[in-house]
């Protein structure tokens, strides 16, 4: 492709453009946009349209373009899985005297982690065996339990949690939904 004195050109290996000034034996020179002339040998440039108009729409298959540009996309199934198909979600009573033969001997403290502990193993199965739905029974009693289960949920980024269905379990439950990763 032969240039022309007045011809719009870019490098190719670089962003810079501007006008032919003179064409040579191999060598083009130009004046950059900034106002520098420069030469460069003529098969490191391109000739680049001055106008919109200068370039013939018709040639071009719009909705070809467009489907190369955009891939299509896997549809998402709409049909529910069949963990989704209101599976009940797994129930953990985390009442001490359902966790041991009996709960003597223990502190208050020592039974709070006991409750915690089961907590967050049940929570960890759930995620592994992709669970979607969790009941954490705690009891109504002050709200200790109920509030150091909240703070153990809050650390983890995939669970969203609420008070569970109260016609089925009263204030005295803990709902989580784990997010699952597709």
């Amino acid at each position: 492709m032969g240039f022309n004195k007045g011809d719009r050109v870019e490098l190719l290996d670089d962003d810079l453009s501007g006008v032919v000034q003179e064409v040579g034996a191999g060598e083009v020179m130009i004046r950059t946009e900034d106002g520098f002339t420069m030469s460069f040998p003529a098969d490191h440039l391109v000739k680049i349209q001055d106008d919109i108009n200068d370039i013939d729409v018709e040639e071009f298959d719009l909705d070809a373009v467009i489907k190369e540009k955009n891939p299509p996309k896997r549809q998402q199934s709409s049909r529910p899985k069949p963990k989704d198909k209101g599976a009940p979600p797994m129930e953990v009573d985390l009442h001490i005297n359902q966790l041991v033969k009996s709960p003597k001997g223990l502190s208050n403290h020592e039974m709070l982690n006991l409750q915690l502990d089961t907590a967050r193993h049940k929570l960890e199965f759930a995620m592994k065996k992709r669970i979607q739905r969790v009941v954490f029974i705690h009891g109504v009693g002050e709200g200790v339990l109920k509030m150091e289960l909240e703070y153990l949920l809050s650390r983890y980024g995939n669970i969203k949690y609420y008070d569970a269905d109260y016609q089925k379990y009263g204030l005295g439950a803990t709902e989580v939904y784990i997010l699952q990763n597709p």
